[in-house]
């Protein structure tokens, strides 16, 4: 089984937690996040116009160029990682030029000799997959799919065509960490997606707290959480660790306990 596969086999719902590379301690927090019940992490790339992304990952972004963050720093600590942590499912998250600027089939090399199990492109379309997908999917790399609100019935297919890992769904038409969804619209759309897709689905965007996870977690597949740990890194700078294990902990004890309660 792939390391996706296996993870989203257990009998609950995951923790797909967000933090950018070179922010912080990155090594310390994405330890952090392992020991406090993340199920997936993602590793955001940072870019100088990251234009899904809310004023906290903006400013993260920032923070991690101006101490002069590389793609073979991410690669670096991508490799560290996966030493470390044989078995959690890890995801670069990022814009399309990183990715492609060398060519896709050096980037897709490079993402599996790290041990990196997905990739999540933001600006680049399913209608544009052969930019990045094919080298990724010739490498065994999981190139996973975003869809939104206004993902439709018609478009819904090419979004899934070539799709892997999971399916990230946007719950909102807007940026990262901002505002959150109504839960019946995101109860409705899941319900739609997995209908579409035996690929498990996970929800983002504006998830701040454990109640709020606890709500999409007793629908979704997975939930993924990314400003508040920005949040949390931007607070306490190099320090952020121990915080960051303690609000994992919070959410991952709401997330995979979410079903039981709901039965």
């Amino acid at each position: 089984m792939t390391r996706f596969a296996a993870t989203f086999a257990k009998p609950r719902p995951a923790l797909v937690a967000f933090i950018t590379a070179g922010d912080g301690d990155t090594a310390a927090n994405l330890d952090a996040l392992v020991a406090g019940g993340a199920d997936v992490i993602e590793l955001g790339m940072p870019f100088t116009d990251p234009m899904a992304d809310g004023p906290a990952i903006q400013a993260a972004n920032l923070r991690s160029l101006a101490k002069g963050t590389t793609t073979a720093d991410i690669f670096d600590i991508a490799s560290a990682f996966r030493q470390r942590h044989p078995d959690t499912p890890l995801v670069l998250m990022g814009y399309a030029n990183p990715m492609t600027i060398r060519g896709p089939e050096w980037f897709a090399a490079e993402c599996a000799k790290a041990g990196v199990d997905g990739v999540i492109c933001v600006d680049i379309p399913s209608e544009e997959d052969a930019e990045l997908g094919p080298a990724l999917r010739a490498a065994g790399v999981d190139l996973i799919r975003l869809a939104t609100p206004t993902t439709d019935a018609a478009r819904l297919p090419d979004v899934l065509n070539g799709a892997g890992g999971f399916l990230y769904y946007v719950s909102v038409a807007g940026i990262t960490g901002q505002q959150q969804a109504a839960q019946a619209s995101i109860d409705e759309a899941v319900a739609r997606l997995k209908a579409a897709t035996d690929l498990p689905v996970a929800v983002g965007f504006g998830v701040r707290t454990p109640e709020q996870a606890a709500q999409i977690a007793r629908v979704a597949d997975g939930v993924v959480v990314g400003s508040a740990f920005i949040d949390i890194i931007a607070e306490h700078g190099d320090a952020a660790a121990p915080h960051v294990e303690a609000f994992t902990r919070t959410l991952a004890d709401a997330i995979h306990s979410a079903k039981e309660i709901a039965a």
